[in-house]
């Protein structure tokens, strides 16, 4: 398959339009046309189908340009290959989670500004469903992602993911809560206490119904807030209680209490799309955030 039809193929699922593929690459209407006909013809399949006065991708257009990719990364890799002392250049878009990007991007960036000035870090703001979209579309180049041990993610041969750090989670709780043994007996005991979980991620949630159902009963989940600074302000209230790291500072009369048997364990890690990893200005901030 010609590369050039191919990025073409790609644009279009991406702009929906022949014409702005067209204005982008700098080409006519026409040659867009016929580019993706012979695409069509290369692979045996039809890659459009008429809509109107418009044309959208077939479903087997569509995932010829999931594949266009991997593969345009690749064939850009294998020209990387060729110049390895070459200066990584480029704009590298990452999403990650709001803790994440504290503990691990902000700490770095200045240094990869100053050692290699001809790369571009952009930083978005996301949970990991929202993150992980963003990359499926091809709309970010890097992820940091969660979850936890009692509510692993769902595996993706889309993907390729790598551990960045891993943290212990409790309970917050009104300060004098008393401590119980197990995770089970602490949960048991806020059997009739309302829940706070997160509101743009299920992950928490799912710990938290597992726990309550070992522990036999259903969780009461009355708020959902994405701050951990808020859910610390509904525990001081009394609105309820929610997970929390054990290693976070609290505020006034609001405690954490470890949770055992079992551990509660949140996993962080960086996602790309598979075959993307060595393209040098991604590589280098991977090497970056896992060293």
């Amino acid at each position: 398959m010609d590369t050039r039809r191919l990025q073409m193929l790609l644009h279009l699922s991406r702009v929906g339009s022949m014409r702005a593929v067209a204005d982008d690459l700098g080409v006519t209407t026409s040659t867009v046309s016929q580019q993706i006909a012979a695409l069509a013809r290369d692979v045996g399949t039809p890659l459009l189908e008429p809509v109107g006065r418009r044309v959208r991708l077939t479903p087997a257009g569509r995932r010829l340009a999931d594949h266009a990719v991997v593969i345009l990364a690749a064939v850009d890799d294998a020209r990387s290959d060729l110049d390895p002392a070459a200066e990584p250049e480029g704009r590298v878009r990452l999403a990650g989670f709001a803790t994440a990007i504290r503990r691990t991007v902000l700490p770095l960036v200045r240094d990869l500004a100053d050692s290699h000035p001809l790369v571009e870090l952009q930083v978005h703001e996301y949970e990991p469903r929202e993150a992980l979209d963003l990359l499926a579309r091809d709309e970010v180049d890097l992820v940091l992602t969660y979850d936890y041990d009692l509510a692993p993610a769902d595996a993706d041969d889309t993907v390729e993911t790598a551990p960045l750090w891993s943290v212990e989670w409790g309970l917050g709780v009104p300060s004098g809560t008393p401590v119980d043994a197990s995770a089970t007996a602490t949960f048991a005991r806020h059997r009739e206490t309302p829940w706070i979980v997160n509101s743009r991620n299920t992950a928490d949630e799912d710990v938290v119904r597992t726990l309550a159902s070992m522990a036999g009963f259903a969780p009461r989940i009355t708020h959902r807030v994405d701050s951990l600074e808020l859910v610390q302000d509904l525990v001081r209230a009394g609105l309820g209680v929610g997970l929390l790291p054990v290693d976070l500072t609290t505020r006034p009369d609001v405690e954490v209490r470890p949770l055992r048997d079992p551990i509660v364990t949140l996993r962080a890690y960086t996602a790309v799309r598979r075959g993307r990893a060595r393209w040098a200005p991604l590589a280098l901030v991977l090497g970056s955030l896992e060293r």
